[in-house]
Order: structure tokens, then C-alpha cells, then sequence
């Protein structure tokens, strides 16, 4: 996923989400500038899937991409840089992109608002940001079910936690109450009913670790001892080679009989013999 930044100031950054980004100095825009040469809404780049589209929405200020001016629209990729009034932004891939401002590791994480009066719009996360109802918060919303001082979010070693500040409604973690608790990508966080989606890197520890290749084993097929062994070789258990060369035999369970001929073979034999003894008794008069 791709970031809007500026190039002298990175902790300014926005994500690069569909249906798209604004840029102007109202502060309704998704990326807000605060100086005078850059129009209250000053360009718009829309985001359909991996595609980025700028346009001019200035009413007659210049826009520049790669040093060109744009007057209308024109397609983006990363790396390209545009011109906002006195401003320089870059699109860039924090995957790989190495940022020089201090705290850059940690302007990756933000909060896609879900809810319909603000859907769309990405609320970047600092190293310490306070969600609540004041305008001292560092994202403010005024809305009557938020505490002044909702809850904090903070980045510690890149990861992204959130701590309820005693808040009366309660922040959830994938509609599950938390006083304190580590967010990840995708994760859904709600403050009482204000919902947002979690955008951010990956995690290793959401990958699935890969178990090495077990040894092959080898199944030998059954073998007739040389002529004049004195051996015999049971056919009936299977053995393997292991990597060395070392011949092992496979264990049977002794629950089960593998050799069902072999019983009703002997069941044969023990009832003639039962038979026989049966027959000459009678004849000798025993019985």
C-alpha cells in the first residue's frame, strides 16, 4: 500500500486508500496543508485498486508532477513527486521506502474511519495520539458518546497498542472490550460506536511458519535370503533406509494381526488335530 507524504516533513503522511485523497489547506482535507500558496482544496487523487489518478481542483493554481505542469487530470506511480503550491509531496512504498525524519518508523499506522459521516477519510497515528471529544485530543471528534479523553494510541517498537483512558462507553478490539491491547492490520477499533479499520504493515507473527522437509524414507521391497541362509526373512514387516544407510524396521502394533491367512491357516490345523484325537479316543474305547 502507498503513502502521500511530504518530502522536508515525512511525519506528514497519508495512506493511499480507495475511494481516494484530497489535498488543500481546509482541514477537512485528508492531507492538510497549513500554508497560504495551497488552495482550500487544492488536488484530489483517486485510488481504484492499484491505479492513482490526480486531479486538479484548485480553480487555477498549479499543480506539478516531476517538475510538469498538470492542468487536468494525470495517471501517478511511486516515486513521483507533485508541486503544491510552495510544498513537495512524494508517493512512496514504506515497505521500502527508508524515511530521515526521527520518528518516520512510525507514521506507517493510521485509522480508516468505517463510520458513513467519515467514511474513507485516514487519521494518521503518532507516537503517542489521544482519541476523545476535546479539541486538545489529538483526533478530535465532537460527538456526545466520546469522554474528553477517550483512549491513547500508541507505537512502541513499531507495534500499535491502544489504551482505554477510563472512557464511559468503552474502545473494543474486534467488538471486544479492552482496557489495553495490541492492534494489528485489519484489526476493526471502536470507540463506542465510532468504528475504524486498522492500517499499518504486516506482522511476522502473522505469518505461517514453514516446517522443513521431512527425511524421504526409502520402502523396501520384500527380499529372498541367499541360498544356504539360515534366516528366514519376514516379508510381512516393512522397513525404511534412513539417509545414512541405516535399514529400520517400521513398528506393527501387536493390537492387530497382520497376517489373517496365516490364523485361519492355524485354526484349520488345531481343529483336524482336535478331530484325530477326538477319533482315537473313541476307538480305544477312552470315551
Amino acid at each position: 500500500m502507498l503513502k502521500l507524504c511530504d518530502v522536508k516533513d515525512p511525519s506528514q503522511s497519508v495512506w493511499l486508500v480507495s475511494p481516494g485523497v484530497t489535498v488543500g489547506r481546509d482541514q477537512g482535507c485528508d492531507f492538510s496543508i497549513a500554508d497560504d500558496s495551497v488552495a482550500k482544496l487544492h488536488l484530489k487523487i483517486v485510488v481504484k485498486g492499484e491505479q492513482l489518478t490526480l486531479g486538479n481542483t484548485s480553480g487555477g493554481s498549479r499543480v506539478l508532477v516531476n517538475g510538469k505542469p498538470i492542468e487536468a487530470a494525470c495517471r501517478l506511480k511511486l516515486d513521483d513527486q507533485i508541486t503544491v503550491g510552495t510544498r513537495i509531496l512524494k508517493i512512496i512504498d514504506p515497505k521500502v521506502t527508508k524515511l530521515k525524519s526521527a520518528g518516520a518508523k512510525n507514521v506507517a499506522w493510521a485509522l480508516r474511519a468505517n463510520h458513513r459521516a467519515i467514511a474513507g477519510k485516514v487519521f494518521p497515528v503518532k507516537d503517542s495520539s489521544v482519541i476523545g471529544r476535546s479539541d486538545e485530543c489529538d483526533i478530535a471528534f465532537s460527538l456526545s458518546h466520546l469522554s474528553r479523553r477517550h483512549a491513547r494510541l500508541e507505537v512502541r517498537e513499531g507495534l500499535l497498542f491502544v489504551v482505554d483512558l477510563g472512557s464511559a462507553n468503552g474502545t473494543y478490539v474486534n467488538n471486544r472490550r479492552i482496557t489495553e491491547c495490541r492492534v494489528r492490520r485489519g484489526d476493526d477499533l471502536r470507540f463506542d460506536t465510532l468504528s475504524f479499520s486498522v492500517v499499518g504493515p504486516t506482522d511476522d507473527i502473522d505469518r505461517t511458519a514453514v516446517r522443513p522437509a521431512l527425511p524421504e524414507m526409502e520402502i523396501m521391497k520384500p527380499v529372498a535370503m541367499p541360498s544356504g541362509g539360515s534366516e528366514a526373512v519376514d516379508v510381512t514387516q516393512p522397513s525404511f533406509v534412513t539417509p545414512g544407510g541405516e535399514l529400520q524396521d517400521i513398528p506393527i502394533s501387536n493390537e492387530t494381526d497382520r497376517r489373517p491367512g496365516i490364523r485361519f491357516l492355524g485354526l484349520i490345523l488345531l481343529s483336524v488335530a482336535s478331530a484325530a484325537a477326538y477319533y482315537w479316543a473313541k476307538t480305544q474305547g477312552v470315551i
